[in-house]
């Protein structure tokens, strides 16, 4: 029996600071195995944001590895993953998601999850519990996403599943 290569995700945000960081974080902790994410910015902020670590270590889900704010150009660039293709692109941030966006090797299945940005929120503990807000609100779609059998449906279908995902996870966080 062989072995099928795992889901590859791609997180992408403005800065790829905070709610990116915790959707690569998540879908890897997740997916255990069965899926391969990473993150990045169209602005990348150079620096990921502590509270961000800490939302993270407080549900004990592990870092990724060599995590650190990244441009997107990285991905692009042929043989960015090695022969690993990008499945999957998710936006996490309004902007990210308004921005011209490079044309992805293989033509991965997109889909908008707008979350608030917890990153500049003050006071600090207001910021704790921003973080926490957005790390439940991807918990749940990310969770919900990874339940799809991925595996066998169509782009379509799945772009269709990520769409209503959303939309029902953001009706009952209202």
């Amino acid at each position: 029996m062989t072995e099928s290569k795992p889901i590859t995700v791609l997180v992408l945000c403005t800065g790829n600071s905070a709610r990116s960081i915790l959707g690569e974080a998540l879908f890897n902790h997740f997916g255990q195995g069965r899926v391969r994410a990473f993150s990045a910015g169209s602005q990348p902020s150079g620096k990921v944001n502590p509270v961000a670590l800490e939302t993270l270590d407080k549900h004990g889900v592990p870092l990724p590895a060599e995590v650190r704010s990244k441009s997107w150009d990285e991905f692009v660039a042929p043989g960015a993953l090695g022969t690993t293709r990008i499945d999957y692109i998710f936006t996490v941030c309004a902007s990210a998601a308004g921005e011209t966006c490079p044309v992805w090797p293989g033509h991965p299945t997109t889909a908008h999850w707008g979350i608030a940005d917890p990153a500049h929120v003050e006071p600090m503990e207001a910021r704790r519990e921003a973080f926490e807000v957005a790390y439940q609100a991807l918990e749940k779609r990310i969770k919900a996403f990874l339940a799809l059998d991925l595996e066998t449906m169509s782009a379509k279908d799945v772009a269709t599943a990520a769409r209503l995902i959303h939309e029902a996870a953001a009706e009952g966080e209202q």
